[in-house]
């Protein structure tokens, strides 16, 4: 059948006869997205005709242009709107193939198209909250996609040619130098690189704003000094870019610090770069510790103390109840005595969070006799027979030099069998020895298992199975013998599993070579499900996330009915794509260029 659509006459029809026909397919729409091309058609006019076939009453029914019509009754204030060019189909034949065609072959433009043609109408000085009434979306909308225009054009002709995503584009807005931006994209296209590996190398010697230097310099006095930062539009993230100027406000900050506890009256205070100080820092000093005088409140003060703690607890204090009950309490942990201070320091660090930590009433070997006699240290137990004994000839700094003598040789003759020292490496690893550990290394956990438990994750369960065994009250020698004689197969095997388990990646140039060579790919062990991540996080995230993966407008039908589900909805549907549910892709209409971003999809600050 021939339709001669092209020839169909344009008619002016009162508002009022007209309503949306029962053919027309869309019925899902979003009342802000009406809202906002209301706003488009009263700045911008009606660009596009609607279409429709006229009644037995001689109303007509739209076939097309459903969401036009529901915004024009928004605008029936305006008079410029109360007669509304329609195209009339000649039949009902055509009116159907109207309606459905349309809604099939509505295209939306792809993202690099889109980010172009903002760019485009911001250059001709068009305001951003014209350009997002023109597109029906919002302005922070826009202000994302103009900071993705302002990309070199070899990174949005890669994200058109789909050899990187859109977030992969927006990791590249962090970088001010095109040439090395060129070069990590040369680097990155088609290989899945995650958003936060593209941004280490663009930016790997630059520091984010949560670190524990800028935490505790603060961004007003690395400003002030001139130092230079990026921001990251689409992370809310900040990248301090001269990391020596931190580093020096940094060490002058904490200098700072420690002459003001010199101030204070500790007879010595020093710094240390770590981010905490532990029990092996203290005990490898040979440094004793002190403890403030507690403090005594009155039996007014104690029942005070109780009735506000009592209120802390119930969330019923206000601010100024807060303020008395932490000077109660720092009346009741006490103060360091001006006599302690005398005979005793403190070493200051920083800690992750950027906050200065003082360890406090530290006395140094050489003060030691000073606090025993004033009472705030007991001689040692061993201090009787000490004294007792004939003093020795040798000085203690002399017997350290001759037991490090003797370790010396220990390790010397050791040496000459490399087989029994990996084997005691293996055999330490894969027992929980504590203190009798035979080399003098020591592991930190290095957690890869998340609180959610297995939900979406697997790993080697050499990662997961046979811990460490417990050796307390054992036979460690024969324990060792036992464990050689199963071979070098079974030692190598032992040593690989628990490095693996220990394996952190170290410095940043070292882990980009490892992984260069073991080509990690998180989306192998793990799947996010509802969860592991998509109940983890807002809503308004999940609308961007499923908009993003399918490429889809805000206001396409399949964004707005995703908009308006509960979130337990929308985290059960995430969890289903990403599953690769096959009719809910086949709903979808995903595409394999789609489901290639999918599969290699992750959240930002994953490495």
């Amino acid at each position: 059948m021939k339709y001669e659509a092209i020839n169909s006459p344009v008619e002016l029809v009162p508002f009022a006869d007209l309503y949306v026909s029962p053919l027309n397919p869309r019925t899902v729409f979003s009342p802000e997205g009406i809202e906002a091309l209301a706003e488009n058609i009263r700045q911008l006019g009606l660009i596009q005709n609607l279409a429709g076939l006229r009644d037995e009453a001689g109303t007509v029914g739209i076939v097309a242009g459903g969401r036009r019509l529901r915004a024009l009754e928004l605008l029936q204030d305006d008079p410029r709107f109360a007669v509304i060019p329609v195209k009339l189909a000649p039949d009902q034949a055509t009116a159907e193939v109207w309606a459905s065609s349309e809604n099939h072959h509505r295209e939306q433009p792809h993202a690099a198209d889109e980010i172009r043609e903002y760019g485009n109408m911001a250059a001709r000085g068009v305001p951003v909250p014209s350009i997002a009434v023109a597109f029906g979306v919002n302005e922070k909308h826009v202000y994302r996609r103009l900071k993705l225009a302002s990309l070199p054009a070899p990174v949005l002709d890669a994200l058109k040619a789909g050899t990187i995503t859109l977030s992969n584009a927006a990791a590249f807005t962090i970088s001010e130098d095109e040439a090395h931006s060129l070069a990590v994209l040369e680097q990155v296209k088609g290989h899945g690189y995650s958003d936060h590996q593209i941004k280490q190398m663009l930016k790997p010697d630059a520091v984010r704003g949560t670190d524990r230097r800028v935490l505790y310099v603060g961004q007003d006095a690395y400003e002030a000094e001139g130092g230079r930062m990026t921001g990251d539009l689409f992370s809310d993230q900040q990248y301090f870019d001269d990391v020596a100027l931190l580093d020096a406000l940094f060490s002058r900050k904490l200098a700072a610090s420690v002459e003001a506890a010199k101030a204070e009256g500790w007879t010595w205070a020093e710094a240390i770069g770590d981010s905490y100080i532990g029990y092996y820092e203290l005990e490898n000093r040979k440094l004793d510790r002190i403890y403030k005088e507690e403090g005594v409140l009155t039996e007014e003060q104690a029942a005070r103390y109780e009735e506000l703690a009592e209120l802390a607890n119930g969330d019923a204090l206000d601010e100024d109840g807060q303020a008395e009950l932490a000077a109660l309490q720092a009346t009741l942990d006490g103060s360091y005595s001006d006599e302690q201070k005398a005979v005793s320091g403190v070493i200051l660090y920083v800690n992750a969070k950027g906050e200065l930590q003082k360890a406090e009433g530290l006395v140094r070997r050489e003060d030691r006799p000073a606090a025993i006699e004033a009472g705030f240290l007991r001689p040692s137990a061993h201090a009787g027979a000490a004294e007792d004994a004939p003093k020795s000839a040798l000085s203690q700094k002399l017997r350290d030099d001759l037991a490090r003598i003797a370790q010396g040789a220990r390790q010397h003759a050791i040496l000459r069998d490399p087989d029994l020292l990996i084997d005691l490496l293996a055999y330490q690893l894969s027992h929980a020895l504590r203190w009798e550990k035979p080399l003098g290394l020591s592991t930190e956990d290095v957690p890869n298992w998340p609180s959610t438990e297995a939900s979406g994750y697997q790993l080697d369960a050499r990662l997961t199975d046979n811990l460490a065994r417990d050796m307390v009250g054992k036979d460690h020698a024969k324990s060792f013998r036992a464990f050689r004689k199963k071979g070098a197969e079974h030692v190598k095997g032992e040593l690989a599993r628990f490095l693996a388990a220990h394996y952190r990646g170290g410095s940043k140039d070292m882990a980009a070579m490892l992984d260069k060579e073991t080509q990690p790919n998180i989306r192998e062990v793990w799947t996010p499900t509802a969860a592991n991540f998509f109940s983890r996080v807002g809503g308004g995230y999940l609308d961007d996330l499923w908009r993003d993966l399918l490429d889809l407008a805000p206001d396409h039908p399949t964004a707005t009915t995703f908009a308006r589900m509960k979130k337990g909805e929308k985290a059960e549907q995430l969890e289903a794509l990403f599953r690769g549910d096959g009719d809910l892709r086949s709903a979808l209409a995903v595409t394999e260029e789609q489901a290639a971003t999918i599969a290699a999809w992750l959240p930002e600050g994953m490495k």
